[in-house]
């Protein structure tokens, strides 16, 4: 059931107060009332919490084949504090939804939630299920080096609102959500209701008819090369990290979300149409709703009394901070730091090297999510290895990504060896934190100045990122919900059917050959027995993007064959886009083209003109109806390029201003005067991304902007490329 206000506040059963002749309620619904509903509330949630933890590991840690389904749902799970949140949540949310099955039938007419519930029964809900706690911000006062360093969930970056920006908060809304009751039921969740008067396709229908192709018909991008891509994929994983709800099945019916298509929060299944090339009518994706943030989606008594919407929590900071590398929880930052000496380094692995260089370490969870080696070529007894662990959990998700994230650590690492050469009285937390601190620079550098550039465009570049304007603790950094569920998965359309693998000649590997995405996923021993990450760098930076063309968007291993080695239960990742899309409430194409001052199609013949395509036109109206409906993040991949980008109009806009947002609202950017010296600040801005991969990697000719695709020919020795000067970090006069 969801928690509709209007179902919250039906009536008040016989146990309970009735209102005055004014509308008032004198006393509420009782103490003892309340309270029974909040521990049926948390026995309720515990159980499900704990028989879908034990049902989710026992799946994969099975010998037998591990369902797709399975690894996203464990790939997305909230751990540490983020849990601790999402518990609070749905322990309010059931709590709610208790009190309304218990009131719904004792009057005929709606009552309002504060006159059902009284202030002090609110705010004891509030408090006793743990909700109070999440929302009430900390001191900054007793935080150390608050004003020198960033904390590892980003709390007290803003000093004003100290939880801005910071870990396990909203994604920020800048167009309201359309939930189907106005509160939290998604977009799609009535098969008979109508938006802007006509019914919704189903997502997988529309992942069938618009972006389906063949993976020999991708063509590669003539101006970038796949590390646009996957280094797209590393940044996202800096800044969002949306985790599903918990638990796998039905807290008001107990059905498995797995074991039934039917819609009960929190499953959200995609519904199979007629004629699925690949699933059956009768069969269905199973989907997770993404969990809510405390007091979202339910009431009217959080945060100040106004009605709020549900809202979907972020697990990550939203700063540019290398939080995929760092971790943004306190505790997994210190799981990954080498705490046995006083090098401030993080840990690297204790039974693998890389050519005699560092692999990431890895997992101490007991788990088969990555035990693919004998699957993927078809063998028995080969050693498996455990899954990496990283400050963001999908570091496994593919090896290109993998190769990224051993990259950086390696970089943290190679920084901290020489600040403690440079510095031998600093502390080990000394250099932790200074290293940490240079490589968030370094990505705010690589990212504005290098990477969004090819993405957005010069346009807007120049109109929302030009010249450092300075910090404003009034712009709100966090991460909009458009943006992480929509705009900035424009890459995925730009990602090859192969994970490239290339020799020292940058010919293809004769030893390790480039291999089919579909079996990259969850592959570390890939990195580990077949040649480290060097091929793989050398695969992205000088193999193309494909590129995105409207009747060649996604290849089969994304579409088809997501996260599996056997085509038919595997996920669709387009229908999964839009169906989180759904979930989330967000609003349809035309709207987010009026929210960027664009022009809104209503017609065929307008939106002929937008796509530039009359074709793609009639074909999404053939399943829409209407440009409003259209699925933003369909239609944003739709659009014809800006000029220099790699979006269209609307992505461009969106992406630009977050990134305007993240800039404009970080106490800590590396050009705020007081963060670095001016010195230091002219030693950051040589950076390059060519020169971190030949400090790293054995690979020793780069191009000198590994971004842009060209010949290997064009390349330049590593000699070549200047080396940061880290002397503006000697610090002899002070012992820190």
């Amino acid at each position: 059931m969801n928690l509709l206000i209007s179902i919250v506040v039906l009536g008040l059963c016989h146990t309970l107060n009735y209102p005055t002749a004014s509308g008032s309620v004198e006393e509420g619904l009782g103490r003892p009332f309340i309270l029974d509903s909040i521990d049926e509330a948390k026995r309720l949630v515990d159980e499900a919490y704990l028989y879908s933890r034990q049902e989710s590991l026992a799946r994969v840690r099975k010998d037998t084949y591990i369902k797709p389904s399975d690894k996203l749902r464990l790939l997305k799970q909230p751990s540490r504090k983020t849990r601790s949140a999402v518990r609070a949540a749905d322990y309010l949310e059931q709590t709610l939804r208790i009190i309304a099955d218990k009131t719904r039938h004792a009057h005929k007419r709606s009552i309002n939630a504060t006159e059902l519930i009284s202030p002090n029964e609110l705010r004891m809900i509030e408090r006793l299920t743990g909700c109070a706690a999440q929302v009430q911000p900390p001191s900054c006062r007793t935080t150390p080096n608050v004003n020198k360093y960033r904390t590892a969930n980003s709390v007290c970056n803003n000093r004003k609102n100290p939880l801005l920006g910071a870990a396990n908060t909203p994604l920020a809304s800048w167009l309201p959500t359309i939930y189907e009751d106005g509160i939290s039921q998604p977009v799609g969740w009535n098969p008979g209701r109508l938006h802007n008067g006509v019914s919704l396709p189903l997502v997988r229908l529309v992942s069938n008819q618009i972006l389906s192709m063949q993976d020999a018909d991708a063509k590669g991008d003539s101006e970038y090369t796949h590390l646009v891509t996957f280094f797209g994929q590393w940044n996202d994983h800096d800044l969002s990290f949306t985790p599903f709800s918990p638990s796998i099945r039905s807290f008001s019916s107990g059905i498995d979300c797995d074991a039934s298509c039917e819609q009960s929060e929190p499953c959200f299944p995609i519904r199979i149409p007629n004629g699925d090339p690949r699933i059956s009518r009768n069969s269905c994706i199973p989907v997770f709703r993404s969990a809510p943030t405390c007091g979202s989606g339910n009431t009217a008594f959080m945060f100040g009394g106004t009605p709020n919407v549900r809202q979907q929590i972020n697990s990550l900071t939203a700063f540019l901070d290398v939080g995929q590398l760092y971790g943004s929880d306190q505790g997994l930052a210190r799981e990954l730091r080498d705490l046995s000496n006083d090098k401030g380094r993080l840990l690297v692995n204790d039974r693998f090297q890389d050519n005699g260089r560092d692999l990431l370490p890895f997992t101490k969870v007991a788990s088969n999510m990555c035990s693919t080696r004998n699957r993927i070529l078809n063998t028995t007894g080969l050693p498996e290895v455990p899954c990496f662990i990283a400050g963001d959990v999908r570091v496994d998700e593919n090896i290109a990504l993998t190769s990224l994230h051993t990259l950086f650590m390696r970089e943290h690492n190679r920084l901290a060896d020489i600040l403690r050469v440079l510095n031998p009285h600093w502390s080990s937390e000394t250099l932790y934190q200074e290293a940490r601190k240079i490589m968030g620079a370094y990505h705010q550098i690589i990212v504005i100045r290098d990477y969004l550039p090819h993405i957005v465009g010069p346009d807007a570049i120049k109109k929302l990122l030009g010249p450092y304007p300075g910090y404003n603790p009034n712009i709100d950094p966090s991460i909009a919900n458009v943006f992480a569920t929509a705009a900035y998965r424009f890459a995925h359309v730009t990602i090859q059917p192969l994970v490239f693998r290339v020799d020292e000649n940058f010919e293809n590997h004769p030893k390790f050959p480039s291999v089919p995405l579909y079996e990259a996923f969850f592959s570390p021993w890939r990195v580990v027995f077949e040649g480290g990450i060097d091929p793989l760098i050398r695969g992205l930076i000088s193999r193309p993007a494909k590129l995105n063309q409207q009747n060649h968007m996604l290849v089969n291993a994304l579409r088809e064959r997501l996260f599996a080695f056997t085509s038919h239960i595997a996920l669709d990742l387009a229908s999964l886009n839009m169906q989180r899309s759904r979930d989330h409430g967000l609003q349809g194409y035309t709207a987010w083209r009026k929210f960027c001052n664009l022009s809104e199609p209503r017609n065929q013949a307008e939106l002929a003109t937008v796509l530039n395509n009359t074709d793609l036109a009639r074909r999404l109206l053939e399943h829409y109806k209407t440009p409003a409906n259209i699925d933003v993040w369909l239609a944003g991949i739709a659009e014809p390029f800006v000029p220099g980008g790699r979006v269209g109009p609307l992505f461009s806009c969106l992406i630009g201003t977050q990134f305007q947002k993240i800039r404009l609202g970080d106490r800590l950017w590396w050009e705020k005067p007081g963060v670095f010296t001016r010195t230091q600040r002219a030693s950051l801005a040589s950076v390059s991304l060519a020169r971190i991969i030949c400090d790293n990697t054995g690979v020793k000719r780069v191009p000198a902007n590994p971004f842009r695709f060209s010949s290997s020919k064009n390349f330049v020795d590593c000699n070549e490329i200047p080396q940061i000067d880290l002397t503006p970090w000697i610090d002899a006069g002070m012992i820190k």
